[in-house]
């Protein structure tokens, strides 16, 4: 009876959809199956707030997600929001509750031996301006840890060969500071040396098409992804594979957080954090300035 009222006042007071009205049935039935489970005298109304946490506990413990037992336990306080209200029953049992942490998904990388594969292995970019300039752009992706957009987004007096540092236009026009090594030096020397054989319509823009083009960043996706998937099945193949990458790599390599934090330009060094929790067993070998292109 309780159910029902509750649900036909979200159908026909806050006017919600058949399917959302469905999924609340959904839930609260499941949630109402537990308890009687438990004790076959158990209402709506002599529920109490042990009862609800035993449910959490037991629908975390049989495997599913932290973001659908929050969903579930937010169905169940709206229902008891709405029975308190019209006075069903004398007092939410499940007001204090506490929803379980959304787990953070971790970020897909690129494994450092298929990585050396693809800027070191044969065959692997085309002998031309477009493939020697596909070849800097997932080495420097690689081994700044730059997003896609400033990537795109450099420009020629952005590049200082001799400090071998790049200054990077990041997010809400924050500007900062990134070195790269000599590996990176040669690609970008190569490159520059037959950008300027090009008739370039942007002459400010670092990285061009054959056509003298800024490159897009739907072209450096679409790149990014086919030369990924020389060396990697996995289903994510992007330019911000290429940065988590990065910093995996670096930290597998015992290089310091907060450094890596300022590198990727994080604001917050909890964003940098989820990091530290990817595969640092993968990797042991000794490092020479926290990254092997360095």
């Amino acid at each position: 009876m309780l159910l029902e009222a509750f649900l036909d006042y979200l159908r026909f007071e806050r006017n919600a959809s058949v399917r959302t009205v469905e999924a609340y049935r959904d839930d609260l039935k499941a949630f109402k199956s537990f308890f009687e489970g438990l004790e076959s005298n158990l209402s709506w109304e002599t529920m109490d707030t042990d009862i609800a946490r035993e449910w959490i506990v037991s629908m975390m413990e049989n495997g599913n997600k932290a973001s659908s037992v929050k969903r579930r336990l937010s169905a169940l306080r709206s229902m008891y929001r709405f029975l308190l209200k019209r006075g069903y029953v004398e007092r939410d049992p499940v007001h204090h509750l506490t929803s379980p942490k959304k787990e953070r998904v971790l970020p897909a990388f690129v494994r450092e031996g298929d990585m050396n594969r693809l800027l070191d292995g044969p065959g692997m970019f085309e002998d031309s301006f477009d493939g020697r300039r596909d070849h800097l752009i997932i080495a420097m992706f690689y081994e700044t840890g730059l997003r896609v957009g400033e990537l795109v987004g450099l420009n020629m007096d952005n590049v200082s060969l001799s400090a071998k540092v790049l200054k990077v236009t990041g997010k809400g026009n924050k500007q900062r500071i990134v070195p790269f090594g000599d590996e990176l030096l040669h690609l970008i020397n190569i490159y520059i040396g037959e950008r300027g054989m090009l008739e370039v319509a942007d002459e400010q823009a670092f990285f061009v098409s054959g056509k003298g083009k800024r490159m897009t960043i739907p072209n450096v996706r679409k790149m990014v992804k086919d030369k990924l998937g020389l060396v990697t099945m996995q289903q994510k193949r992007s330019p911000h594979v290429l940065r988590h990458t990065f910093a995996t790599t670096m930290l597998n390599h015992q290089a310091d957080l907060q450094s890596v934090k300022e590198l990727l330009g994080h604001s917050r060094l909890s964003t940098t954090e989820i990091y530290t929790h990817t595969t640092f067993e993968e990797l042991k070998k000794e490092y020479k300035n926290a990254h092997p292109r360095a």
